[in-house]
């Protein structure tokens, strides 16, 4: 069984060197870190234990890569134009897609390039950064929801995809979980995301600072409550307790920024669309419309064009 790592960063790096110790066949493909992964392989840097793996199967195209079983895509959202130039390449007929992005309609991006794939979206609850060139810190959590993917929404159940990647997950130590229902626990994963990432470039903090004051932790749980009402209006309900579950894991949680604050930091474009833009327009068209959400979005989206005319 081959697994193809779409995205070898903080995400893809770090699930994908797992599967690559336990001794599943790994192809990574690669981007500025190719040389150096070529030369010196990766180094995973985790809470949990360091190792590094030596003689990785290192691509810097996806034409020269080959066809793989289980294809994870862990790019940044940013970068899914690109999939129709590397997905074709990399997936057989047969194949599952495991799309490790956050947002919504990620999934809808894969279909468009391959209409016949069985795909699967995994919600990553993890702390980690690539903090250089084949250099992944695993800081905090680490387990997947997995959920399969159906085009009008609707719960998929538990299926053989479903199965047969979460043991693979398991075999390789990472901590996997199920859900009938993807629609659900993507609107459940954005409660999280659409409080802190926006917030955390706004007000340049860390989740830590964002928790320990009163102020932007009110903002946090109303940007929250508001997600929730966007999600129950488009026929999912995340939960009475889910905002109060998702303090509580934050506040045990290190001192962390958001991946879409290190975007911001290295100048790179944010993930606005899918993480912001998608679900407003989902809840607007449902009848509600998230007011506050929108106003992170716009301060990110000037941000966003700030930084990255400064960039160049």
């Amino acid at each position: 069984m081959k697994f193809g790592i779409i995205g070898t960063g903080a995400v893809g790096g770090y699930y994908g060197g797992l599967l690559c110790r336990q001794g599943f066949e790994t192809h990574f493909l690669l981007h500025s870190d190719y040389e150096h992964v070529m030369k010196n392989g990766l180094f995973i840097e985790s809470k949990d234990g360091d190792f590094a793996l030596g003689n990785v199967n290192a691509y810097n195209s996806p034409e020269d890569m080959p066809r793989c079983d289980i294809v994870l895509v862990a790019l940044k959202t940013t970068a899914n134009d690109s999939l129709a130039s590397i997905l074709p390449h990399v997936a057989k007929d047969d194949s599952i897609v495991v799309v490790l992005q956050n947002g919504l309609g990620v999934e809808a991006d894969v279909r468009k390039v391959l209409p016949g794939a069985t795909i699967l979206g995994g919600l990553c609850f993890l702390c980690s950064n690539k903090i250089g060139p084949g250099h992944i810190r695993h800081l905090d959590f680490g387990s997947v929801r997995l959920g399969e993917f159906r085009d009008d929404g609707t719960a998929a159940g538990i299926t053989p995809a479903l199965d047969k990647v979460s043991r693979a997950f398991s075999q390789a130590g990472i901590p996997v979980d199920v859900t009938e229902n993807l629609g659900l626990a993507r609107w459940q994963k954005l409660v999280w995301n659409m409080a802190f990432n926006g917030v955390s470039v706004v007000l340049s903090a860390t989740t830590r600072e964002l928790m320990d004051d009163a102020s932007s932790l009110s903002l946090v749980r109303d940007i929250m409550r508001e997600v929730v009402e966007g999600a129950r209006a488009c026929g999912y309900d995340p939960g009475d307790n889910f905002i109060e579950t998702m303090l509580d894991v934050t506040g045990k949680m290190v001192a962390y920024s958001p991946s879409m604050k290190l975007d911001f930091e290295a100048g790179r474009p944010l993930e606005t669309d899918k993480i912001y833009r998608a679900p407003i327009m989902a809840a607007r068209a449902a009848g509600f419309n998230m007011l506050k959400s929108e106003v992170i979005a716009r301060q990110l989206e000037f941000l966003d064009r700030r930084n990255t005319r400064n960039a160049f």
